[in-house]
C-alpha cells in the first residue's frame, strides 16, 4: 500500500464499536486484510493512522522515531480537549525519554516481581474479604460495582500504602467511585476533574507521610524521591494519581469482562474448576482475547516511518491497535478462541516496548487470585440476565461492562 493508495478512500471513523464484547470491532479484521495500516477520522476532526498487524504494532511501539508526547500538534487524542488536558498535567505515559525514563524507573523499582510476590497474601485477603461480603449480602449482586471495582481499588490503595483502616482509604476509593470516574471519564473535562479530585486526596496523603513516614511505597517515594529533589511534589502527586486510575480502571474492566466471558463459556469454566493450576494460562488468554486497553497507545511519528509497504509521514498521529494485534490470524490461529494450551507468540495486551505497563505483574496476580477465588468459593455463580442485555462502556481507558448481575 502506498501513501497515495491509502488516501484515495475516505477514512473510517474511529473509535469503532465492538459487535461482540469478547472480540475487537469487526472492522479490524477487514483492515488487516487490506494491509497493516489504514487512515481513520477521529472525534476531534483530525486524521490518524491505525496499525493493525501484530508484527507491525510491536515494531511501531518499539520504534524510537514514534513519540508518546502529548504535545505534538497532531497527537491522535480520541476526545476533544484531551490533548490540552494532557499537555497541562503531563502524565508520564504521555512522555518520551529521558523524561519518561525517570518516572518509569522510579515506579519499576516499586513494582518488581519480588515486591509483587510480597503482595500475594494481601491480594488474597482483599479478595476473600470481598467474597465474604458478597455471600453475607446474598444475591443478586452487580460484580462490576461490588466485586471488580472494590477489589481493584483496594489493591491500588494498598499498593501505594493506604490500607482499608487508613482514614485516607475511603476518600481515595470514594473518588474513584464518583460520578466522573464511574462514568468512564468519557470527556476530557470529566477526566481532568477526576484526576484533579484524586490528586487533591493524594496530596493530603503525601503531606501525612511527610509527617509520619511508614514502610510503604508512598513513604519511600516521599523520602527517597521527593525530599532528595529527584521529583517535584506536583510530579509525584500526578504520577501516583495516574498510576492508581490506570491500574484501577483497566483491572476493574478486565476482571468484570473475564467473569462474563467465563460464564458464557461453561466448558472453559468446568476445566478451570477441575484444574485450578490452569488459571494463569487462562488469564493470559483472557488478556489477549478481551484486550480491554485496545487504543491506549497513542503516538506521533517524528520521522517518516515505513510500516509494511506504507510510509507514515513525520508529524502524523499513529494508533497501534492492541486488540487487532492480539487477533492477528497470521500469529494466533483461531484468535477468537480462549485457548489455555496456546503456545508461541506473546500478546500485547499490556502494550510493548518502553511504555509497556509497569503494573502488569500486579495485574496478573490480581486477576488470577480474584478469578480463581470467585470460581472456587461460589461454584454455582451464574449470570442473571442474558449477554445481549448487558451494556458496555466504549469510552475511557478500558473497555468493559457497565453491570454484570449474578446470582448463585
Amino acid at each position: 500500500m502506498t501513501e497515495h493508495d491509502a488516501g484515495e478512500t475516505a477514512p473510517r471513523n474511529f473509535p469503532m464499536t465492538r459487535g461482540c464484547p469478547f472480540s475487537p470491532p469487526e472492522e479490524y479484521a477487514e483492515l488487516r486484510r487490506l494491509g497493516p495500516v489504514a487512515q481513520v477520522m477521529l472525534p476531534t476532526g483530525r486524521r490518524a493512522w491505525v496499525v493493525t498487524g501484530y508484527r507491525e504494532v510491536r515494531a511501531v511501539l518499539a520504534d524510537p522515531r514514534v513519540s508518546a508526547d502529548v504535545r505534538h500538534p497532531q497527537f491522535p487524542a480520541l476526545v476533544p480537549g484531551e490533548q490540552e488536558v494532557g499537555a497541562r498535567t503531563r502524565p508520564f505515559i504521555r512522555m518520551d525519554p529521558p523524561e519518561h525514563t525517570r518516572f518509569r524507573r522510579m515506579l519499576l523499582a516499586e513494582m518488581t516481581v519480588r515486591r509483587t510476590r510480597r503482595m500475594r497474601r494481601g491480594v488474597q485477603r482483599i479478595v476473600d474479604e470481598r467474597v465474604d461480603e458478597l455471600l453475607a449480602g446474598g444475591p443478586p449482586v452487580d460484580l462490576v460495582t461490588h466485586f471488580a471495582h472494590t477489589v481493584s481499588s483496594t489493591v491500588m490503595c494498598e499498593l501505594i500504602g493506604v490500607r482499608r483502616a487508613d482514614p485516607w482509604f475511603r476518600r481515595i476509593t470514594g473518588t474513584l467511585g464518583s460520578q466522573v470516574f464511574g462514568g468512564g471519564a468519557s470527556t476530557a473535562q470529566g477526566a481532568a476533574e477526576g484526576i484533579g479530585a484524586l490528586s487533591a486526596v493524594i496530596d493530603g496523603v503525601v503531606a501525612d507521610r511527610e509527617q509520619a513516614p511508614g514502610d510503604d511505597m508512598l513513604s519511600r517515594l516521599v523520602t527517597e524521591r521527593l525530599h532528595t529533589g529527584e521529583i517535584s511534589r506536583e510530579e509525584l502527586v500526578t504520577t501516583l494519581a495516574i498510576l492508581v486510575v490506570a491500574g484501577w480502571e483497566t483491572t476493574t474492566n478486565q476482571l468484570a469482562l473475564s467473569v462474563l466471558a467465563l460464564l458464557e463459556n461453561p466448558g472453559l469454566l468446568a476445566r478451570l474448576r477441575a484444574d485450578p493450576a490452569a488459571f494463569p494460562a487462562a488469564v493470559e488468554e483472557l488478556l489477549r482475547v478481551l484486550s480491554v486497553g485496545d487504543s491506549i497507545a497513542l503516538r506521533t511519528a517524528t520521522e517518516d516511518i515505513h510500516v509494511g509497504d506504507h510510509v507514515i509521514p513525520a508529524g502524523e498521529g499513529i494508533i497501534p491497535l492492541l486488540a487487532s494485534a492480539n487477533h492477528d490470524e497470521s500469529v494466533f490461529q483461531e484468535a477468537e478462541t480462549i485457548d489455555m494450551d496456546r503456545q508461541g507468540k506473546q500478546h500485547v495486551a499490556f502494550s510493548y516496548g518502553i511504555h509497556q505497563c509497569v503494573g502488569q505483574n500486579l495485574a496478573r496476580l490480581e486477576l488470577v487470585t480474584a478469578l480463581s477465588t470467585l470460581v472456587d468459593r461460589i461454584p454455582t455463580l451464574r449470570a442473571v440476565a442474558p449477554l445481549h442485555t448487558v451494556r458496555f462502556r466504549h469510552e475511557g481507558i478500558a473497555f468493559g461492562p457497565e453491570q454484570v448481575l449474578v446470582t448463585w
